[in-house]
């Protein structure tokens, strides 16, 4: 059932009416300095009734090719709906983003602490209000994510299996792959589901990165979606991808056998058969060269781009690999 938006909206004790645009600033601490940090969320509102579209990035303080995916459908006006409402959350841990950290100042990952406490620690405080004061009033969403540290991860999204509702929209939304994933506990999508609010989570990129063409992805699946919904202002094109999404529903990381410098032979997105060679391995002196090899046939839908690897390391996520694990 679409939640009606004929009457005002209200985020963090300010009202939104129909056909309205507003900015608000939520501050929920400030820093060590006592200098204030407000996080700025972007809502606009049709005079048409419709859905509540959530567009968030940032989850992550490092994963900014999300926040750029974000701020580029502000700066284009792709959030002015042609109906219902469109709430934009470009940074929502700024604190890690100020820091070009992963984490909360408290060392916690915002992304594992939900639904949050109101007397907890930070983290879980600000996963509180978000959870209390965003999401009851929102329908959908799209979460832009990128991969941690240096591994790079294909343009996908990710989706609990047996949910028909998700499964359209991933068709809709149209990424080159869609994975098949298990909610994580304490993730903002797990809390997200358990509220009725159909999500999905996009992964591209790497960390401290902003990547062009995972943005455009980002952008026009986001799109996409917006017209699914019949909320997206008609002077926008849409582009519509020649093949269908990819779904992938297992998969897992192949791990360096060797510490050394890692020469990555770029195949991040293809199709490799079992015995393909993805990279090789040498140490800086000369000794020796080791082939990494794909265990398998299946997509590489993440790559790890780090130039330095230690045993174990994760280099490469591959389709229908057995070692499984994921990030979000």
């Amino acid at each position: 059932m679409i939640k009606s938006n004929s009457k005002p909206l209200v985020l963090f004790g300010e009202s939104i009416m129909p056909g309205e645009n507003k900015t608000i600033n939520v501050e929920i601490a400030r820093l060590h300095t006592t200098t204030k940090l407000n996080i700025p969320i972007i809502v606009r509102r049709s005079k048409i009734d419709g859905p509540v579209v959530l567009f968030s990035a940032g989850i992550h303080g490092d994963e900014i090719n999300g926040v750029e995916i974000v701020r580029q459908l502000i700066n284009k006006k792709i959030n002015k709906p042609k109906r219902g409402t469109i709430i934009c959350f470009p940074i929502i841990n700024v604190y890690g983003f100020v820091n070009k950290s992963r984490e909360f100042p408290d060392g916690r990952d915002l992304n594992r602490v939900f639904p949050g406490n109101k007397t907890g620690s930070l983290a879980s405080r600000f996963a509180f209000q978000i959870l209390t004061e965003i999401m009851p009033i929102v329908n959908y969403a799209v979460d832009f994510h990128a991969g941690g540290a240096s591994r790079f991860n294909a343009p996908q999204i990710r989706i609990t299996q047996d949910n028909p509702e998700l499964k359209i929209l991933a068709d809709v939304f149209n990424a080159p792959f869609t994975l098949y994933s298990k909610n994580i506990s304490g993730s903002f999508r797990n809390s997200s589901e358990k509220l009725n609010v159909k999500m999905l989570l996009f992964e591209g990129g790497k960390s401290l990165d902003i990547n062009s063409a995972i943005a455009a992805e980002g952008i026009s699946g986001a799109k996409r979606f917006l017209n699914h919904f019949d909320m997206l202002d008609p002077k926008h094109s849409i582009s519509h991808q020649k093949l269908n999404t990819i779904y992938i529903e297992k998969s897992g990381w192949i791990r360096a056998k060797c510490s050394g410098l890692m020469q990555d032979y770029n195949s991040l997105g293809k199709f490799v058969k079992k015995g393909t060679v993805l990279a090789i391995i040498t140490d800086p002196y000369g000794k020796f060269e080791r082939k990494v090899k794909a265990p398998n046939d299946g997509y590489i839908i993440n790559a790890n781009h780090s130039p330095i690897v230690y045993e174990g390391d994760a280099i490469y996520h591959l389709s229908n690999a057995l070692d499984e694990e994921e990030e979000e």
